[in-house]
């Protein structure tokens, strides 16, 4: 996933030249300038004297609000624009949220760092219910991700499912304004935003698994840019890198998208590393579930083997199902 480690710049030789400077690229709602300004600040803290600048990008998953993020156009939703902008030389690096960067990079482009996970599971907030459980026959839940309803609906079929779309406090002021019973979202973009005193409930990953690189930021970059990856090299979290790596090898062997009801997470113990992914149809009446156990150094293989394992019991009819009715 990240190419081999280089050698971090010798800080003296870093001011010998121009002034250091780097231009991030971000989308523009809180929470993603939140991400960006986070890692402004880790390499200030490395590099006390260096120039950051945010620019700010819109892309085509901010415009289209009133869309199923599944029927709008799939993979890179996030992050096409932005790429854009680094080929043409406007920025240097780009931070995204893991869990939107497609597992394909436009040529010249790639992850340079994985910064260190956030709580990469799913809340849930209500100003009715304090849990799920609590909620009655014919609730009304929000949710933008298949993979959140598919793993709900196996539990609670009940429930009457809804989309929501906007960014975290477009989503929060619809659940205060009565428009759903209850909403889910990512723990880890509520944490970074102060808002965990709005959460009910968080899910164990046990009950939903969280969506492929939940949790983690990734920071994308030109593969020839050789001093800005030596710099931002020294932001990447080695555990993190191995989780990131088995999580986004399940999710493209099995090309995954945001058409799909799919998910995977993996721990780490001592040089162990396990993985657990989920395969749904859109309803949750066929899924599969499944995990494996290998050493960390076989990351990028233990993803894989899983998804062939998910795709022998079952999953490959299911999937070939939901990506034909897309291209119908």
């Amino acid at each position: 996933m990240i190419g081999k480690p280089v050698r971090v710049y010798n800080v003296l030789n870093l001011f010998l030249g121009d002034k250091l400077r780097i231009r991030i690229g971000t989308r523009k709602s809180k929470l993603a300038l939140w991400q960006a300004n986070f890692v402004a600040n880790r390499l200030k803290e490395h590099f006390p004297d260096i120039q950051v600048e945010l620019v700010k990008i819109t892309t085509k998953g901010d415009k289209i609000l009133d869309v199923p993020l599944a029927k709008v156009g799939g993979k890179g939703l996030f992050v096409k624009e932005i790429e854009e902008a680094m080929l043409r030389g406007e920025i240097d690096i780009a931070v995204h949220s893991l869990k939107d960067v497609p597992t394909y990079f436009p040529e010249g482009l790639g992850l340079i760092a994985i910064t260190e996970r956030e709580d990469p599971r799913d809340a849930f907030l209500s100003v009715r219910y304090s849990s799920i459980d609590e909620m009655p026959e014919g609730a009304v839940l929000g949710t933008s991700s298949l993979r959140r309803k598919a793993q709900i609906l196996i539990n609670r079929k009940d429930l009457v499912i809804k989309d929501l779309r906007g960014n975290v406090d477009t989503r929060i002021r619809k659940l205060q304004d009565r428009e759903y019973d209850g909403i889910i979202l990512a723990y880890a973009g509520l944490k970074r935003l102060g808002l965990q005193n709005k959460v009910r409930q968080v899910f164990e990953p046990d009950y939903m698994i969280p969506a492929v690189a939940q949790g983690f930021l990734g920071i994308e970059a030109r593969l020839d840019d050789e001093k800005t990856r030596e710099i931002v090299s020294v932001l990447n979290h080695r555990e993190s890198q191995i989780r990131a790596t088995a999580e986004r090898a399940f999710w493209k062997r099995l090309e995954g998208g945001c058409q799909v009801p799919l998910a995977a997470y993996s721990e780490i113990s001592e040089d162990k590393l396990k993985i657990t992914g989920f395969v749904s149809d859109l309803t949750g009446n066929r899924f599969f579930k499944d995990s494996i156990t290998g050493v960390v150094e076989d990351a990028e293989g233990l993803g894989e083997k899983l998804a062939e394992k998910l795709l022998e019991m079952g999953a490959k009819e299911v999937l070939e199902e939901i990506y034909g009715g897309i291209e119908k």
